[in-house]
């Protein structure tokens, strides 16, 4: 009896060591926890590759918006108080292309007619005044006149012409410049102060007056 008590107790232990160890025992990684990781792996990359870059424009796309459009590289660059100035100087430049233009062919048309003694053209007479007496010297100081009148107006138009070649490629340029100088850093602590001051001779007992510049940087 007592035998049978010493084994039934000994098989009774073996059997919670066992119990034991089995509770012990890691739960697998199942297939829901390995996608939840994976997908929160993912999440990650996304928000690191969608981080936003600050903007800055590109010199050549500034260039060429300005080139097609007037004002187009400054509106790229986001300089919107440069566009009124830049339609502006083209509209009074062709103005200026157009109003001398116009006056350069009504005087170059009068002095061909009186130019070339065909009576059938008389374009010059609309610039004789009511009752003037119109003799040969007359006639030689308006010939003179109407030609130099249509050189000066050829001349101011050629100019104005010249002058929006120019202002084209200064707009270009202004936003070839804009655009490459976008996010350059100007130190706020660059100033310079001019302030009068007033100096006291103590040797010839006298009183001057000057300014005193102060540069800090």
């Amino acid at each position: 009896m007592k035998k049978f008590i010493v084994s039934l107790f000994t098989v009774l232990l073996c059997a919670s060591s066992v119990v034991a160890q089995d509770s012990l025992v890691v739960a697998p990684v199942t297939d829901s926890m390995q996608v939840t990781i994976e997908q929160s792996v993912d999440s990650a990359a996304v928000i690191e590759q969608t981080t936003i870059m600050p903007w800055r424009p590109k010199p050549g796309k500034a260039m060429l918006m300005s080139a097609l459009i007037p004002g187009g590289g400054q509106a790229y660059n986001r300089k919107y108080w440069k566009i009124p100035i830049v339609c502006a100087g083209y509209a009074a430049l062709i103005y200026a292309i157009s109003w001398n233009g116009k006056y350069y062919n009504d005087y170059k048309r009068a002095y061909i007619s009186i130019a070339d003694n065909d009576p059938a053209t008389n374009d010059y007479q609309e610039y004789i005044p009511a009752g003037q007496v119109v003799d040969d010297s007359y006639m030689y100081w308006l010939t003179d006149a109407l030609n130099k009148k249509q050189l000066s107006y050829r001349q101011n138009r050629d100019l104005s012409i010249i002058c929006i070649v120019g202002f084209y490629g200064l707009t270009i340029l202004d936003a070839f410049v804009d655009a490459q100088l976008y996010d350059f850093d100007i130190n706020p602590d660059l100033s310079l102060r001019v302030e009068p001051i007033l100096t006291n001779d103590l040797l010839n007992s006298r009183t001057s007056f000057g300014l005193n510049c102060k540069l800090t940087f």
